[in-house]
């Protein structure tokens, strides 16, 4: 059965790639709860290398060892990977409000669908917060509104941009 978790990354498609391929990246965002890290990484980004990702319980109690080999490389758009007799698929959709990232994987046995499909998001929203912890916000909104302006914002290729309008009330 093939699991989807996703999210909408609000940074330059460019910087959401290299957050999601980079060793030192991963290590600060892969993780399901607070109480997990993940204590080195490796990544080999071409078809054929292999990445892993030691992910541990803070406490030492227990770990283990999440790895695979590339299938497929498309930078900035797509990641195909295998590990051990399951399949996963990364893609990255730039569109207007963001990077949208969605992993479809291969369930496994051991675990409830439910509760894979709960960690494997937790670690995605874990991601998204990573890479853009600040997202842009209409703040300006509400004190523009008292003098009858409006605020909105919009994004222009890979920037954010408030723009202030007059609008009757």
């Amino acid at each position: 059965m093939k699991i989807v978790v996703e999210a909408v990354v609000i940074a330059p498609i460019a910087e959401v790639w290299r957050a999601y391929t980079s060793p030192e990246d991963i290590q600060q965002w892969n993780a399901a709860s607070d109480n997990w890290h993940t204590t080195r990484a490796s990544v080999d980004l071409r078809v054929g290398g292999a990445f892993s990702s030691r992910m541990e319980a803070k406490d030492g109690s227990v770990g283990f060892d999440f790895e695979g080999t590339y299938t497929n490389v498309q930078p900035e758009r797509l990641l195909e990977y295998s590990f051990g007799d399951r399949t996963a698929q990364v893609e990255f959709d730039g569109e207007a409000s963001g990077v949208r990232v969605r992993v479809t994987f291969d369930s496994e046995s051991t675990h409830p669908v439910e509760l894979q499909k709960q960690g494997w998001q937790a670690i995605l929203d874990n991601f998204k917060k990573q890479v853009a912890p600040h997202p842009p916000r209409l703040r300006a909104a509400s004190s523009a509104r008292r003098n009858s302006t409006r605020a909105k914002l919009l994004k222009s290729g890979t920037r954010w941009q408030l723009f202030f309008y007059c609008a009757p009330r």
